[in-house]
């Protein structure tokens, strides 16, 4: 069975193509769910009209399939809680000039 570990060195990999910065630093990830050879994932995007929905659930798909033991991927997307700069890494922050 895949680890948390695992998964979100994986979810590390996972890039927002406007930003640069991995979707665990801009804090998208709410939750990691592992059960045998399934994940679930709950996340949230900057705002809920972004049009990369369907850009992610495909790119986190695709790389945690790669992991050892994981056949099966699911990807929720919530918005309660609305995402928000506080949810982002303080290395992400300085990488886009935000300033508390």
């Amino acid at each position: 069975m895949a680890s948390q570990e695992q998964v979100f060195d994986k979810l590390k990999t996972c890039l927002d193509p406007e930003l640069g910065i991995n979707i665990v630093d801009l804090g998208l990830i709410y939750a990691v769910n592992i059960e045998d050879s399934h994940v679930g994932i709950l996340m949230t995007l900057t705002t809920p009209g972004c049009p990369l929905d369907s850009y992610f659930v495909k790119d986190i798909t695709e790389k945690l399939k790669t992991i050892k033991g994981i056949t099966d991927v699911s990807v929720e997307l919530t918005f309660e809680p609305s995402w928000s700069p506080s949810k982002m890494s303080e290395e992400s922050k300085d990488i886009i000039g935000f300033v508390n």
